[in-house]
């Protein structure tokens, strides 16, 4: 039978505000040494990522350097309408969108894959030696893989049109002029370029994964590929999803070296290379108008910010567990 507790007679119960705030003073000496530790990464988040959020007003007016951002006239959303009042703004959410859909799937889709792949070497000198070789590219710069790519495409020098197509018996192309090949040029430079990447993450989760599993699964007769589809896939789902989501919020945003500096930033492909991020920039080059590059970036924002609530959303829905939140 469970006791009853009951105040002394005479003394009246204490608040319960009183209560709450020595429970917290409590826990604070408690932990005291934990919160120490956390000080440096919470001022670097709140100096880096939170008091520059004040800039957002900067969307919101038409900025002038005599009053100063403060004290600019305020603007309503005019500088959201260049985004969409322009002839091409369908055109820039497409690719904006179709782009970072296929970066998606395939960085997801490659990157388990070689993860699985590098995870069943026997040899890992190899093994390593092949993660080494695939996860260089991702800490190439933009304007380097772009070099490499004109090397490939260039008209008069470039390895494609001098070596290869001469012995093919193809006619050269003129790469820099035709946007036919540029819906799957850029996939493949991304690819190359991040796989390894996410390839190493992926990798990484499933070494965590305990081998007493894939023992009791090989005790049961199942094959390699059973325990990759019952075992592996299974257990690094949360990371999976966690990467993926990371990704969803950013599919408003354009690499912005991808598109501007692969393609040379050649006005012949802008209808299927211009995103929203070199249209910006372009923008702000010729006008010098920070009020509507603070818009673009703020719109991409907010958008990636609701899709991440969505997708958790429906994550949510089909499996509780491996929600974020």
């Amino acid at each position: 039978m469970a006791m009853e507790l009951k105040t002394p007679a005479g003394v009246a119960p204490a608040p319960a505000s009183r209560t709450a705030k020595r429970r917290t003073l409590h826990i604070l000496r408690k932990y005291k040494v934990f919160y120490f530790m956390m000080l440096p990464a919470i001022l670097i988040l709140l100096f880096n990522n939170y008091l520059p959020m004040i800039g957002v007003l900067i969307a919101f007016k038409n900025i002038n350097y005599t009053d100063g951002y403060i004290h600019s006239p305020w603007s309503g959303f005019n500088n959201f309408r260049f985004l969409f009042d322009t002839n091409v703004a369908w055109e820039l959410i497409r690719n904006t969108l179709l782009y970072n859909t296929v970066f998606i799937l395939l960085n997801l889709v490659m990157g388990v894959g070689l993860a699985v792949l590098f995870s069943e070497m026997r040899n890992k000198r190899a093994a390593k030696l092949h993660q080494s070789a695939m996860f260089l590219p991702y800490l190439l710069s933009w304007v380097v893989i772009g070099y490499l790519v004109f090397a490939f495409l260039g008209m008069e020098h470039g390895l494609l049109n001098t070596w290869l197509f001469p012995k093919l018996g193809w006619n050269p192309v003129e790469w820099y002029t035709d946007k036919t090949y540029w819906p799957l040029i850029l996939p493949l430079v991304n690819t190359w370029r991040n796989v390894g990447y996410f390839a190493v993450i992926y990798l990484a989760s499933m070494l965590g994964i305990d081998p007493e599993y894939y023992e009791a699964a090989v005790i049961d007769g199942a094959t390699k590929r059973q325990q990759i589809q019952m075992i592996t896939i299974p257990l690094v789902r949360p990371v999976i999803i966690v990467m993926t989501m990371l990704q969803i919020g950013r599919i408003f945003y354009a690499d912005f070296g991808l598109f501007f500096q692969v393609t040379q930033n050649a006005g012949a492909l802008y209808p299927v290379t211009q995103v929203i991020d070199t249209y910006v920039y372009q923008t702000f080059m010729v006008m010098g108008d920070i009020g509507m590059s603070s818009a673009a970036g703020l719109f991409q924002s907010v958008i990636g910010f609701l899709l991440v609530l969505g997708t958790n959303l429906v994550i949510r829905k089909i499996s509780k567990e491996d929600a974020l939140f």
